[in-house]
């Protein structure tokens, strides 16, 4: 069961709205030595939610990287997110009604600015190990460089320092796909769901890439395929599953704020930018993802000070990261004892 933190002030967002008060969900796992020097902070991707052991497969558990015997972990959901966070669906305290398409735009550092108001509130200024994938590596990086000695370590797993034109692309055809959708901006919790199903469709193709599809989805009789394919079922069932859990307004709002994603916006040269950040660093890529491929993480490997860098060889494309969690396990374990 998730906790909540209610932020009882304004918070002001870097476009210049200002949320009267915030609701933060987040979930914490295993216990804080007497040292304070086994913090672990997870940033989860696009719609995760703050219950790690939900969503990353065997890394909560003892043995992994997240052990809840050696290490307390915390996650928050995100702002915007659907999972307890102030998004969307939330109600406004200025006006008493949801905010559903009124919920402004929101940014990566805006939330970051949130995960710092909850670690302020549980007494953390500094953790052992900082970690994301994707958004969630948008986070950690925003972090690092918004507050470098926050953490000792930092793993930045398939991401990247700013949203590139392909990625931003992909957003875009989700958008219109919600777009299209003509109980999109009603005041509803259900406005926009079927776009958002076959927004969720076209995301996926992201997601894994051909060579996935090609092997996961494959007829069992390809000879005799036809068109009743054994894909058509698999891209609706993954529209319709997200389509129970989320809403569209905030999958709409945070592929948005994917976009606004650049570690360089009003700082500089983004390699300067990114030698600023102090964290020992892990940067993980895979070799199949087409979002952000690994030459996509060679800005920071080049300009991060301190940093090891690997590649997960596997043809589950992006979503690699939660498919390959044994490979990426070990990495992380070799990267907490190096010293």
């Amino acid at each position: 069961m998730s906790k909540l933190y209610h932020y009882p002030h304004p918070f002001t967002t870097e476009g210049g709205y200002t949320f009267p008060s915030l609701d933060i969900a987040y979930d914490t796992y295993g216990e804080i030595n007497a040292e304070r020097s086994n913090i672990i902070w997870v940033c989860h991707a696009l719609t995760a939610n703050s219950d790690v052991a939900d969503w990353w497969t065997h890394t909560v558990e003892e043995g992994s990287f997240l052990d809840p015997t050696k290490y307390f972990t915390v996650c928050a959901n995100f702002l915007g997110s659907h999972y307890g966070t102030t998004g969307p669906l939330s109600v406004n305290p200025a006006t008493g009604e949801k905010w559903y398409g009124d919920f402004p735009l929101i940014t990566v550092r805006d939330m970051v600015r949130v995960h710092q108001l909850l670690a302020e509130h549980l007494g953390i200024t500094r953790v052992k190990l900082l970690i994301g994938s994707s958004i969630g590596g948008f986070q950690c990086l925003e972090w690092a460089v918004m507050q470098p000695d926050f953490a000792e370590r930092a793993a930045f797993i398939a991401t990247t320092p700013r949203t590139e034109a392909w990625a931003s692309a992909f957003n875009e055809s989700q958008r219109m796909a919600i777009e299209c959708d003509p109980t999109y901006g009603e005041r509803s919790d259900e406005a926009g769901l079927t776009g958002m199903s076959v927004a969720r469709s076209i995301a996926l193709l992201s997601y894994r890439g051909g060579a996935a599809y090609n092997i996961s989805q494959q007829d069992e009789e390809p000879d005799n395929a036809s068109f009743n394919r054994r894909v058509l079922s698999y891209q609706r069932y993954q529209g319709e599953k997200l389509r129970r859990r989320f809403n569209a307004y905030s999958y709409y709002r945070l592929s948005q704020a994917v976009d606004s994603h650049n570690l360089a916006r009003g700082r500089g040269e983004l390699e300067q930018v990114i030698r600023g950040i102090k964290a020992k660093s892990l940067v993980v890529s895979i070799t199949s993802d087409i979002i952000f491929p690994p030459q996509d993480h060679d800005v920071l490997v080049r300009n991060i000070p301190d940093v090891r860098y690997h590649t997960i060889d596997s043809v589950f494309g992006h979503d690699g990261f939660l498919v390959e969690y044994k490979l990426l396990n070990k990495i992380i374990l070799d990267f907490l004892k190096d010293e």
